[in-house]
């Protein structure tokens, strides 16, 4: 089987969306499937061309049996509706252009959160009268609102249309989340093509290690010091201002650090707002190659995870949770109810807490850093739960679903 596989985030992009694309795919270029991705240049989050690409018009090369096949797109920072709207546009474009030459296709596949990229995938299957699966990653527009970039409108009620319009003409849809299941049953779609297959975690890659990496913990000045962090996209969803008025209120305990660790659209206000109150307690780690992200995990003692206190972000699993459980962290989970938070109290991975609340979450990390015993049973647990998010697993889960659908 020839799938053909079209996302704008892939490796050496180390988001979640590049990692789970690729995690994926090589699994099924292990189990003797052919595989095209078409992607852009690694740009993610910070809008520049990673050393070593250039942004050319086409570009091919073979990453673990993948052919990856990189377009040119307009890129762009990941902040700013209008100037990310180009830069999908412009992916679209070129990716459905370059897309007409791939050769005997048996399957589409456009991955989300933005749908620009699975219009492509819709098209490129119509034209190769193929089927055409929808990977539902983010209920898009709708997390557009959520997190303030833009407010209702019509252009966001022509994007609605556009997105039940692919809903529709999808002959396959994997959400990652159940909820995002349920909440498109809830507006018509048919159950019988809605598929969950979950984030998780490559546990080749990411296991506890035995201290925390000197280097990292010398260049820092982590040494003894007990870190809560946050690792991953620094965006205008995360809410992340909580995390520093937590640091803010932890700032006599010397022995605590806050770190952050990752890039996008909110680093930089981050970095001044830290700098703004003097907090000698917060330090901040730019964004690293996925390949050191399990060093980078080795720092922390707890993991942070936050999102805005808004509704629709109780139907999302920030997919960092599944990191930490494999490198054995305990998490303080600051979401709105939904599924993640199950998943933590289930599993009893951590402390759940409510969004965006700063004293909270100082208390959290306190309890855990002054309870030895407490600290050990939710490490082990974390420990325990990432089995259950095995990626290779997720991978083979996925493809036993395309494999229905292909099949005469």
């Amino acid at each position: 089987m020839h799938i053909l596989f079209l996302t704008d985030n892939f490796p050496p992009e180390g988001n979640a969306p590049a990692t789970r694309t690729f995690e994926h795919t090589r699994e099924w270029v292990d189990k003797g499937h052919k595989v095209t991705a078409i992607t852009c240049a690694p740009n993610f989050p910070e809008g520049k061309v990673f050393v070593g690409y250039k942004n050319k018009w086409l570009s091919k090369q073979k990453i673990e049996g993948i052919n990856v096949w990189r377009v040119k797109t307009y890129i762009t920072a990941n902040e700013g509706f209008i100037k990310r709207t180009i830069d999908f546009i412009s992916f679209m474009l070129s990716s459905l252009f370059f897309g007409l030459f791939t050769r005997k296709v048996d399957v589409v596949i456009g991955t989300s959160p933005q749908f620009f990229t699975v219009i492509t995938a819709w098209a490129l299957a119509k034209f190769k009268r193929v089927p055409f699966v929808f990977e539902l990653r983010d209920i898009w527009p709708a997390s557009i609102t959520a997190v303030g970039a833009m407010k209702g409108s019509w252009i966001i009620k022509v994007l609605e249309k556009l997105e039940l319009l692919l809903y529709s003409q999808a002959d396959l849809i994997i959400s990652v989340t159940h909820s995002f299941k349920l909440e498109l049953e809830n507006r018509g779609v048919s159950a019988d093509k809605i598929k969950v297959v979950l984030n998780g975690v490559d546990l080749s890659k990411y296991k506890p290690l035995p201290e925390k990496d000197k280097a990292f913990a010398e260049e820092f000045q982590l040494q003894g010091k007990f870190v809560a962090g946050y690792v991953g996209t620094h965006g205008l969803a995360h809410a992340l201002d909580s995390i520093i008025e937590a640091a803010e209120l932890l700032k006599a305990d010397d022995d605590v650090r806050i770190v952050f660790a990752g890039g996008g659209a909110d680093r930089s206000r981050l970095e001044k707002l830290a700098k703004a109150r003097d907090l000698s307690n917060v330090v901040m780690i730019p964004r690293q190659a996925k390949e050191i992200m399990p060093k980078i995990w080795s720092l922390c003692d707890v993991t942070l995870v936050s999102l805005k206190d808004t509704s629709l972000f109780s139907t999302v699993i920030p997919s960092k949770i599944f990191e930490s459980m494999a490198m054995s962290l305990p998490i303080i989970i600051s979401v709105p109810e939904g599924e993640s938070t199950q998943i933590i109290r289930t599993q009893k991975a951590g402390l759940v807490i409510p969004p965006e609340n700063p004293n909270r979450l100082a208390k959290a990390l306190l309890n855990i850093k002054n309870d030895k015993n407490f600290y050990r049973d939710l490490a082990n647990n974390s420990r325990l739960a990432a089995s259950k998010f095995n990626r290779k697993i997720l991978a083979i889960e996925m493809l036993s679903h395309i494999e229905e659908l292909v099949r005469p």
